[in-house]
């Protein structure tokens, strides 16, 4: 498990992002190369107003903030990650009203860079609203040369 000080720091550093507070992002839980974020519904995020669904592209970012959590609490995690690839699967709408999950799980990590699982899902858990896969960048610290 990566020690304590680096998980705070990610945690500090997921939380400061103005994008996630922008788009009232909740880190519910971090550590062990896995992240769950929750985004509560918010009339502004809508994307078809004749419906409520919230816009594609703040799940998108809900996804992507948590991908990029995961990394970021994985074992072997870099101090900082980038998204270099993020392909996004959407089933169906989440219901209006509703707040949306994003669980991601880094499966992998090599010298360069970490790949992610992602699920999103509203309160029924039992049929994911969007799935995802993604790579993002290891930005390791540099170890000091004699």
């Amino acid at each position: 498990m990566k020690d304590k000080v680096a998980l705070s720091a990610a945690r500090a550093f997921i939380e400061a992002l103005p994008h996630a507070a922008a788009l009232n992002m909740k880190l519910d839980e971090i550590g062990d190369g896995r992240a769950t974020i929750s985004m509560a519904y918010d009339p502004q995020l809508v994307g078809d107003p004749a419906t409520g669904v919230l816009h594609g592209g703040a799940i998108s970012a809900l996804m992507d903030t948590a991908s990029g959590a995961a990394v970021m609490s994985h074992p072997e995690a870099p101090y900082s990650t980038a998204t270099l690839d993020l392909r996004i699967d959407y089933f169906r709408p989440a219901t209006p009203g509703q707040t949306v999950t994003a669980r991601a799980e880094c499966h992998h990590v090599t010298r360069s860079v970490a790949f992610v699982r992602v699920t999103a899902t509203d309160q029924d858990e039992s049929r994911p609203v969007a799935m995802g896969t993604g790579a993002f960048t290891l930005d390791r610290p540099r170890k000091a040369r004699p």
